[in-house]
């Protein structure tokens, strides 16, 4: 990642970096939302998974549409459609219409990631190196995320989220621009760049990958909804103690990311992926159980644990089903992050039970089965024509 990628891929960084600002405003909200409307804990997570349920139901539909023929417009769309959900999510007082307003941003990322992921995979010509600039984008937004919901929150509070629309104007209007640079191929062109042989899908494979995934994902979305608010506990700050933490995890996936694809410059993907898993169970037991300001050194930790494999899960996953990249990219990009959203609910019933610090132990454990489930996976074969330095 010696150099910047050319101009398409970085709009499309870009856009994909205001289109995640969406994933990581949800779980930024849910202080608002407990400070605002006294929810529990259990009542916040559930916006959470409002936000994720949708997303994580529809996206392998899409990721399957896109196997079928391009869906380019749905880039500008799926911008839109996140950005106005969260945008309506703190209008009014009803809970159940910030729960429809955060499933429909949910719907809107399910729907750009596995088209997206195509487009990006075209442009960076295979190359999981080009691939990792475009993850470093939606890594950044979800970095931009609690900073730009404390700054709304700081106009007018939850009544302000109406101003977390622009984001997707932006991102839109990104998208079409990266869109036109590529001279984007109309509806039936072949999915797979020019040139490239199609092998056989690695299922197998590909499932245990995607079941490390779910694990990194319940950890990660887990944190992302109590964070904030755990930061607060054990540091004894107040508002900008639990804003900084999120930052901390959020922006950290940037360096990760950028960390990912040099390491796997020099080592194989499996094996960069599999010791990432290993440092997040060191890391995120840090998190849990060190109080004190120590708990935002083992906050970067676990960021750089859960993101150096983020864009290497989905090169991986697009090189096990070379037939099948709408599929994998949806699964690994879209589904497996989504799909942390469910869990997180239990992870507030049980801190309403108990203590926050309870609940959240048990995320110590999965990144530990994530690298049990990745032992003794294979690498699989770059596709024809990826360039050499990929």
């Amino acid at each position: 990642m010696s150099s910047p990628p050319h101009r398409p891929l970085t709009l499309l960084s870009w856009g994909h970096a205001c289109v995640d600002v969406y994933q990581g405003a949800v779980a930024a909200l849910v202080p608002y939302f407990v400070a605002e409307r006294a929810y529990g804990y259990a009542a916040a997570s559930a916006v959470v998974l409002a936000a994720s349920l949708l997303s994580s139901v529809v996206q392998p539909l899409f990721g399957a549409l896109t196997d079928r023929r391009p869906l380019p417009w749905l880039l500008p769309v799926s911008a839109l459609l996140a950005g106005a959900g969260v945008a309506l999510s703190g209008v009014g007082d009803s809970y159940a219409f910030t729960l429809a307003a955060v499933a429909v941003s949910g719907v809107g990322v399910a729907a750009y990631h596995p088209e997206a992921a195509r487009v990006a995979r075209r442009a960076s010509r295979g190359s999981h190196t080009g691939m990792g600039w475009f993850s470093l984008g939606g890594n950044l937004g979800f970095a931009t995320a609690p900073v730009l919901v404390a700054a709304v929150a700081a106009v007018g509070g939850l009544a302000a989220t109406p101003l977390l629309v622009v984001p997707a104007l932006a991102g839109a209007a990104l998208c079409a621009a990266a869109l036109r640079a590529m001279d984007a191929p109309t509806a039936g062109t072949p999915t797979h760049a020019a040139g490239t042989t199609v092998s056989r899908n690695d299922w197998a494979s590909f499932a245990r990958l995607s079941g490390a995934v779910v694990c990194r994902s319940i950890v990660f979305v887990g944190l992302s909804a109590f964070l904030s608010l755990y930061a607060r506990q054990r540091t004894g700050g107040g508002e900008l103690a639990g804003t900084a933490a999120l930052f901390v995890l959020y922006l950290g996936g940037a360096v990760g990311t950028v960390a990912g694809g040099k390491l796997a410059g020099r080592h194989p993907r499996v094996t960069v992926v599999r010791w990432s898993y290993a440092l997040s169970v060191l890391a995120v037991a840090g998190v849990v159980l060190v109080p004190g300001p120590l708990l935002y050194v083992f906050v970067a930790l676990t960021s750089a644990g859960l993101y150096v494999p983020f864009s290497l899960h989905v090169t991986l996953g697009q090189d096990y089903l070379p037939g099948r990249v709408g599929t994998a990219s949806g699964v690994t990009l879209g589904l497996t992050v989504s799909v942390g959203g469910i869990a997180t609910p239990v992870v507030g019933a049980l801190a309403d039970a108990t203590s926050l610090g309870t609940a959240l132990a048990p995320l110590i454990a999965l990144p530990a089965l994530g690298w049990w489930l990745l032992r003794g996976l294979r690498e699989p074969a770059a596709p024809a024509g990826t360039p050499p330095s990929a």
